[in-house]
């Protein structure tokens, strides 16, 4: 699978092109055009049950749609709900990302996708305690509300992140969830931050310009109420 990204950051579109009878697969309603010839089948990747664990508890639909290109082979165009951006992630034997509740867009053929607990840490952080854990040998594609930033931490190098803004990271990286102003709850919350990641390289993290739940959190204010 090769991918070309269009129309970023604002409102990315990624065209994933395939090789002759090559397959990927696709979070559900995410796809937006594709070539002629090629051939969709919708099920719940991995059976029922796994399809309720990421529907229930990562977030993600319950059905997952398989792409496979015709002899002659063939493009997909993906694209994420919220504005903002599409980036890649290359997934090897030993160096699988955990993603974030909502991020998973797609992936390549031999990339495998499923629900991972994120650890107390993450559920208390307001992300949720469920994301996707990408393994095996790949690409992945991952949409963002904003832009995306990539972040490379060297060995030992740190760097705090609001919980709100990641969108994958590099699961062999250690990370904890602590206030934003260590040991001072009242001073986290006046200040706005809340609970905050702190991540220890050497690692990647990927980070959206943009908080989803601050969005949320507008939309309600200025809702009419019933």
């Amino acid at each position: 699978m090769q991918v070309q990204l269009r129309h970023n950051p604002s409102f990315s579109l990624a065209r994933c092109f395939l090789q002759p009878n090559e397959p990927m697969t696709v979070e559900s309603g995410a796809m937006v055009a594709h070539s002629a010839g090629i051939q969709i089948q919708s099920q719940a990747q991995g059976g029922i049950m796994q399809g309720l664990r990421r529907s229930i508890l990562s977030g993600e639909s319950f059905f997952v749609s398989t792409f496979t290109a015709p002899p002659q082979g063939g493009w997909v165009d993906v694209a994420g709900t919220l504005p903002g951006d599409i980036a890649s992630l290359q997934i090897t034997p030993d160096r699988p990302f955990y993603i974030t509740r909502g991020g998973w867009l797609a992936s390549s053929h031999g990339a495998q996708v499923s629900t991972q607990f994120g650890g107390a840490r993450s559920f208390f952080g307001g992300e949720g305690a469920f994301g996707l854990q990408a393994a095996g040998q790949g690409e992945v594609l991952v949409s963002c509300y904003g832009a995306i930033d990539v972040l490379d931490l060297q060995p030992g190098e740190g760097v705090v992140i609001d919980t709100g803004h990641v969108v994958a990271y590099d699961l062999n990286m250690r990370f904890e969830l602590r206030r934003a102003v260590q040991g001072k709850w009242l001073q986290s919350m006046k200040s706005g931050e809340g609970l905050v990641f702190e991540f220890t390289g050497p690692g990647r993290i990927l980070l959206q310009t943009r908080n989803p739940r601050a969005l949320e959190g507008w939309i309600r204010s200025v809702a009419p109420s019933s």
